[in-house]
C-alpha cells in the first residue's frame, strides 16, 4: 500500500469519527476557558507560563472533554485513562480542568500558589487529586508513561496512557530511551503527544538543538506517527477518537501537534519572551478581550 493510499484510508477512517457542530462548539468553549483561567490564575501567582498553556489548550480540551475515560469526582478510579505532562510548567492550564471534573474544590484553585496551597507551578501527584505524575524536570514523563502502560497491561486493564511532551524535551536522551522501550514492548496503550510550538526557554528549539526530521525519527523508533494541526480541534479530536477505538494496533503512537506558542493572544505569538512572565492589568485585559473575541 502506498503512503498516499494509507493517508486516504486514514482520512476515510477519521470521517467516521466526525464531530457534530455542537461537540466542536463545546470543545472550542473549553479551550477558551482554559486560556482565560490561565490568565486569572497567573494574576494570583504574579508569574507563570502563559504561552506554554496557550499552545496546548486545544489538546487539553480534546483529551479531557471528549476522549479520555474519566469519572466525575473519582480521580483514583482504577480504570481511568492516565495523563502526564513532560512540560509540567503548563499545569496552570490543567488545574481548572481538574476542578471541572470534580477532583478538588474551586476554592483551592482560587488560592493558586498561595502559602499552604497544594497547587504550584508544576503538578504534584502527592498533593493534587487527578494528577497522575509529578513533573518539573524535563524528560521523565515518557518513561513514567511507559511504566504505567506496561502496568496496565500486566493488570489486564484497558486504560490508555497519554503523555504530553514539549518539543524542547526532544533534546533529552531519556525520552529516546523510553521511545525505544515502548516500541520494543509493543505498548499500544501508550500515546505520546508532542506540543511542537517551536520554542523553549532558551529560544527557538531548532536553534538550541535541532530535532528535525522529527516524524521520521519516531517512525524509525517503531512508533505509529501522525502529524496534525494542534489548534484544529476537529482534526485533533477525530484522530484521538480513532486511535482510542483501534483495538488492533500493536505499536505505541506519537502525535506531533504543530502549534503556535501563545496561540490566541497576538502579542504573545510573536514574542518568545512570554515563556514565563506576568501581565499588568492593561495587558491582561487586552489578552482577555482578544481570546473572547475569536474562535480558534
Amino acid at each position: 500500500m502506498t503512503d498516499l493510499t494509507r493517508q486516504e484510508v486514514r482520512d476515510s477512517a477519521d470521517r467516521d469519527f466526525q464531530l457534530t457542530d455542537k461537540e466542536l462548539a463545546r470543545l472550542r468553549e473549553k479551550a477558551q476557558f482554559i486560556r482565560l483561567e490561565t490568565i486569572r490564575l497567573i494574576e494570583i501567582a504574579k508569574v507563570g507560563h502563559y504561552t506554554s498553556v496557550f499552545s496546548a489548550a486545544e489538546l487539553f480540551a480534546a483529551l479531557y472533554y471528549d476522549v479520555m475515560d474519566l469519572r466525575f469526582a473519582e480521580p483514583k478510579w482504577p480504570d481511568r485513562d492516565r495523563f502526564m505532562m513532560g512540560k509540567g510548567h503548563a499545569a496552570v492550564g490543567l488545574f481548572p480542568v481538574l476542578v471541572e471534573w470534580g477532583f478538588f474544590e474551586k476554592e483551592i484553585l482560587d488560592n493558586y500558589t498561595r502559602l499552604g496551597n497544594p497547587l504550584g507551578d508544576h503538578p504534584d501527584m502527592r498533593k493534587v487529586p487527578g494528577v497522575d505524575f509529578s513533573s518539573g524536570s524535563i524528560g521523565h514523563a515518557l518513561s513514567g508513561g511507559l511504566g504505567m502502560a506496561l502496568a496496565g497491561r500486566m493488570l489486564g486493564k484497558s486504560f490508555t496512557t497519554y503523555v504530553m511532551l514539549g518539543d524542547g524535551e526532544m533534546q533529552e536522551g531519556q525520552v529516546w530511551e523510553a521511545a525505544l522501550g515502548a516500541a520494543h514492548h509493543k505498548t499500544a496503550n501508550l500515546v505520546a503527544i508532542i506540543d511542537r510550538n517551536g520554542y523553549q526557554l532558551d529560544g527557538n528549539v531548532d536553534d538550541v538543538i535541532g530535532i528535525e526530521p522529527l516524524a521520521d525519527k519516531w517512525i524509525a523508533f517503531g512508533w505509529e506517527t501522525h502529524v496534525v494541526d494542534g489548534h484544529d480541534l476537529a482534526a485533533v479530536t477525530r484522530l484521538l477518537r480513532r486511535l482510542k477505538a483501534d483495538t488492533s494496533r500493536t505499536r505505541p503512537v506519537c502525535i506531533i501537534a504543530n502549534t503556535v506558542k501563545g496561540k490566541g493572544v497576538s502579542y504573545m505569538e510573536t514574542e518568545p519572551g512570554w515563556h514565563l512572565g506576568y501581565l499588568d492589568p492593561e495587558d491582561a485585559q487586552r489578552a482577555i478581550d482578544e481570546i473572547k473575541s475569536k474562535v480558534i
